[in-house]
């Protein structure tokens, strides 16, 4: 079973799947495992708990079998990341609410802004490893 901390990110967002390669990136450890929202683990995992199955609108972070959503997920993970994303997690600090008042409008517009794919990302065979089936 796999017990490292899972990022489920909607697979058909350009900014989202950007984020996917960003921490894949700062990761070198492979802290983390992924998965599109829209994959059968993804869907299983959102119904696991009890979360929305249809309109994603967030970043979701699962670690040591609690959610974390929008800006606090976004943040829990550039702060276990290499480099000055690290930095980022320090934003913690910031009442939650007013956090994610910025996090819904980028969320809001993302396909607007940055567009999205016709199908999820497929990972690539060096990648497999780190994305669940």
């Amino acid at each position: 079973m796999n017990h490292s901390p899972i990022i489920l990110f909607d697979g058909i967002c350009n900014l989202c799947n950007g984020a996917v390669q960003f921490v894949i990136k700062h990761d070198p450890l492979k802290h983390y495992t992924f998965a599109s929202m829209q994959s059968h683990s993804g869907q299983k995992l959102l119904l696991q708990y009890k979360l929305e199955q249809k309109d994603f609108d967030s970043f979701i972070l699962i670690q040591d079998n609690t959610v974390f959503t929008k800006s606090t997920a976004a943040l829990l993970v550039a702060k276990n990341l290499t480099g000055p994303v690290q930095l980022l997690g320090k934003l913690i600090i910031v009442p939650a609410v007013a956090r994610d008042a910025v996090y819904n409008v980028i969320a809001r517009n993302r396909y607007k802004w940055f567009g999205k794919k016709n199908t999820c990302m497929v990972p690539t065979p060096a990648l497999q490893s780190r994305f669940l089936n």
